[in-house]
């Protein structure tokens, strides 16, 4: 009986990896295909954007080094958004995480919170938990108000941002809304393509302040 246990348990978890490397290639086929148009020689930084703002919070670094490169171009100001208790490496930590969302309630943020009133461009970015915003972004969102400056939202996740722009663009108040941009999570090798998307997006910023699309595609 023991064996007949140990053997389904080799099955499941044979199957469960077979279906982790189909999955890790699909995305990776679509990274690919969604970065190919940015490949090639650097796209000038065009952009007149003012004063700039740049909102984040980052668990991994993901979406600081985007934050980082926005602020590269863009020569803006990083505020990161800091939990007054930080998230502690626990494996239970997306329950957790699930739980705050679907309850509303977020993590306490330190203080202060930044004042938007001296900038031209505010830009805000998170990592997408549970196919929306991190919990520390939404706690910031509900006590944020962009006193009607252009705010450009920022995702960065492994392969899905599911409904986060559509979630915190309903939550800016007061924001006039800017195209957004999804960044994957990518390897080194396509350093210099999410460099020519990013200056892509920013570019776009100044001719289409109206647009409510992403960068290179259309909302879900």
């Amino acid at each position: 009986m023991l064996k007949i246990i140990l053997g389904i348990i080799l099955i499941i978890a044979l199957v469960s990896a077979a279906g982790g490397i189909v999955h890790l290639r699909k995305v990776a086929a679509r990274n690919q295909k969604e970065m190919a148009p940015y490949m090639g020689q650097n796209v000038p930084y065009s952009a007149s954007l003012g004063k700039v703002l740049i909102i984040y919070y980052s668990k991994t670094g993901n979406t600081q080094e985007v934050a980082r490169r926005i602020q590269h171009y863009t020569g803006g100001e990083l505020y990161e958004i800091q939990t007054q208790k930080p998230f502690s490496k626990v494996p239970w930590f997306a329950l957790l995480v699930k739980r705050q969302l679907a309850k509303g309630e977020y993590p306490s943020l330190q203080e202060p919170l930044p004042d938007v009133s001296a900038y031209d461009t505010v830009f805000v970015g998170s990592p997408v938990w549970w196919y929306t915003a991190a919990t520390p972004v939404l706690a910031f969102l509900q006590r944020a108000d962009f006193k009607g400056k252009p705010v450009a939202f920022f995702s960065t996740q492994g392969s899905n941002y599911g409904a986060f722009f559509k979630d915190v663009r309903s939550k800016a108040k007061n924001a006039q809304l800017l195209a957004g941009a999804a960044f994957n999570n990518l390897d080194a090798s396509y350093n210099s393509a999410v460099d020519n998307k990013i200056v892509t997006w920013l570019n776009g910023l100044q001719a289409s302040p109206e647009k409510e699309v992403l960068v290179g595609e259309q909302f879900h």
